[in-house]
């Protein structure tokens, strides 16, 4: 078979270990493992499965030296004591079972921890308040933010912490992995301690750059003296920190000759602290490889190998760019998460098959770290959950038949088709995507289309999906199924309000897009026509989405939303983006493009009347403003019910799943989609809860059935 990619694909020495190919795993924590620091079954079986793909170095992510204070997320892994190293030895094992390269990264959050209950280690004293960090200060229902306050390590605790990174490295060494990282990005302690900007001692740990690498500095030493000098040391770190005093590039190029001359065997160059999250998260507004200008400056004045990662998604391009010397390798995490088998599909030319990472920080960040949860990702179902790996074809394929073709709807055809069942999706709009469609028209928010054709390709490709478009099936057509599943989705409404009702448009005619260019575009796509000035009523991801592509094309918007935070649900970084352009700025490391007018924004908020070129809203104080509006858009939304009701009473065997059971996001309904067509059996049963089952007990189910 013809393999593809030579650059991607040649062996890279780091010190004395030889990794296989180009493609390495940035250190990614996923949150799973147990309470004590142990490496779980969860950590083994998701960092094997990166392996069977073809990354050939793996870097564990996120690693404590020290449990008590360092915890950078509720459940991450530790290597603060000899009794965790037979979890870190199966953990290093599960990696080198497939090829790849088992590195750890060990990291010290210091203000970052994800215990803002307890002391928290800084370089610096400090009141911080970084709400969409995993360390943001724990907030009550009925409690105000006041910050969260951190502690400056003493020259003692300096010492001893030292001496516990290399204890944990050598304990890393002792389970057998081949290599070392060191978390010196993003605002962690490392971090703080070579910031300018963190870092505000007055002691020979602080001032002088000199000063301020004494600390990373003496942990590599301390290594290098237990784990001996052939024992590759890796270490990330920031090229910009994007805040006024921070680190900047020409002081990380000397950065990354210090720490050659220390020994240092590879560079993994990154971005941010955590005080501007949109270059370290890079959300779905930022473009691929918009990082290559620090790695090519840096590669310039080092000879040991440079990583670079953010956004890569696309084989071509990662090939490209180490063809053109601007990095040694390429540093995947999210787009891992997302698909970890992108290195073979990319070895054997299988672009199209790669399931490429919207950058929606949902599963990863949102939903997990932010949440205390384990991550997941929002388009990969199967992340980390090992039931879908054993997920086996259908003894007895049965006919379902699916109604509504957004991504619940689809993620269930295509689990259920590929175990062999026979499905038919009806859409009664002209196209498969749902309300992920309408984020074509929301400047930046085009990767979710990358979503939407690669699951329409799979179905395309599937044998056993039919897809019937324009059609909305009736309860006779759907006796003919053995099981259905209602993914019928939610649909905009108009809430209770005084005035001229019928003049309020719906979003999705607003977010209707008119792009004739795509291949799925059924034609006959109708955008409705709004007016100079523009009231967006409501919230979530509808509002959000709705407002910006409004302010991108030159509108007056207004937003008014009975919630006391607008958008509190959604993805948080992505809104630490939006609220910047919203306010005519624009976040770190983008091309400025503000809107034209500024977005106002009215928190608990209502909209009281509707009239001809105007509208009253009334605040939590009740006091009344009239604002001259042309148009008022809904975007409030409820589930579509009505069709499952009617079906239920019917008698057909129906399932609800995705945003038909509650508007959640993209996430949720893929999760619910992808279950059912995992669970769903050939004999169809549902338990009592209205879930599909399988895998019952030969004795149950005979009882069942029989």
């Amino acid at each position: 078979m013809k393999e593809y990619y030579k650059h991607l694909f040649e062996p890279i020495e780091i010190g004395n270990m030889v990794v296989p190919n180009r493609i390495c795993h940035v250190p990614t924590d996923i949150g799973a493992s147990y309470s004590n620091g142990e490496a779980s079954e969860r950590d083994v079986y998701h960092h094997s499965q990166l392996a069977k793909g073809g990354t050939g170095l793996i870097i564990v992510g996120a690693t404590t030296p020290e449990m008590e204070t360092g915890k950078s997320t509720v459940n991450c892994t530790a290597a603060d004591g000899d009794q965790l190293i037979p979890g870190l030895n199966r953990l290093a094992q599960g990696i080198q079972r497939y090829g790849a390269k088992a590195c750890i990264q060990l990291e010290h959050p210091g203000r970052q921890g994800a215990m803002p209950r307890y002391p928290v280690y800084s370089a610096s004293d400090m009141v911080m308040s970084i709400p969409w960090s995993q360390s943001h200060e724990i907030l009550y229902e009925n409690e105000e933010a006041k910050g969260k306050a951190v502690r400056q390590m003493s020259t003692e605790d300096i010492i001893n912490l030292v001496g516990k990174f290399s204890d944990a490295a050598w304990r890393c060494q002792a389970a057998g992995f081949d290599s070392v990282g060191l978390h010196a990005a993003h605002g962690y302690l490392i971090s703080q301690f070579m910031s300018p900007y963190l870092n505000r001692r007055t002691d020979r740990y602080g001032g002088s750059l000199e000063n301020r690498m004494r600390f990373v500095l003496e942990i590599i030493s301390s290594i290098q003296r237990k784990c001996g000098h052939d024992f590759p040391i890796i270490v990330r770190y920031s090229a910009d920190e994007w805040v006024t005093g921070g680190r900047e590039l020409d002081e990380s190029i000397e950065v990354a000759q210090i720490l050659q001359a220390a020994g240092v065997a590879a560079l993994d160059i990154s971005q941010c602290i955590q005080e501007s999250p949109g270059a370290g998260f890079d959300p779905m507004y930022y473009p691929e490889g918009w990082t290559t200008y620090a790695s090519e400056a840096i590669k310039k004045v080092v000879d040991i190998p440079v990583i670079i990662s953010h956004s890569l998604r696309t084989p071509e391009f990662c090939d490209k760019i180490i063809g053109e010397g601007l990095t040694d390798m390429v540093g995947l995490s999210r787009q891992l998460l997302c698909d970890p088998y992108w290195p073979v599909k990319a070895k054997y030319g299988k672009d199209d098959e790669i399931r490429k990472c919207i950058s929606c920080l949902t599963g990863c960040w949102q939903e997990s770290h932010m949440a205390k949860r384990q991550v997941t990702c929002a388009i990969n179902p199967a992340m980390g959950d090992e039931s879908f790996a054993k997920m086996e074809k259908a003894d007895k394929p049965c006919s379902i038949a699916i109604v509504g073709g957004g991504p619940a709807g689809m993620e269930a055809a295509r689990h259920a088709a590929v175990r062999g069942h026979n499905v038919t999706i009806f859409e009664r709009s002209g196209e498969l995507g749902g309300a992920i469609l309408g984020d074509c028209l929301v400047q930046g928010k085009e990767k979710m289309k990358w979503y939407a054709d690669w699951i329409r390709n799979q179905l395309k490709k599937l044998g056993n999906v039919k897809v019937v478009l324009n059609h909305a099936p009736s309860i006779e057509e759907l006796k003919a199924f053995d099981i259905v599943a209602n993914a019928t989705g939610a649909s905009s409404y108009v809430p209770p309000v005084f005035g001229n009702v019928t003049a309020v448009v719906p979003f999705e005619e607003v977010l209707a897009c008119p792009k004739v260019n795509c291949e799925f575009n059924p034609g006959g796509r109708k955008m409705a026509k709004v007016g100079e000035k523009v009231l967006v009523w409501g919230d979530h991801y509808a509002a959000a989405d709705t407002a910006q592509f409004l302010a991108s094309i030159g509108k007056e918007v207004t937003i008014v939303t009975e919630q006391p935070q607008f958008a509190a649900k959604v993805e948080t970084i992505h809104m630490y983006v939006a609220r910047k352009r919203f306010n005519l700025e624009e976040a770190e490391a983008l091309s400025p493009h503000p809107y034209k007018h500024k977005v106002t924004i009215m928190e608990g908020a209502t909209l009281l009347e509707i009239g001809d070129g105007k509208v009253i809203v009334q605040d939590k104080e009740f006091n009344r403003t009239e604002l001259a509006i042309d148009t008022v858009v809904t975007c409030h939304v409820k589930p579509n019910v009505e069709f499952m009701e009617q079906a239920a009473e019917a008698g057909l065997q129906m399932v609800n799943i995705g945003d038909s059971v509650r508007p959640r996001n993209l996430h949720a309904a893929v999760i619910d989609g992808a279950v059912f067509g995992k669970n769903v059996d050939g004999d169809a049963l549902t338990n009592p809860n209205n879930a599909p089952i399988n895998d019952l007990p030969i004795d149950v189910l005979e009882q069942l059935t029989r």
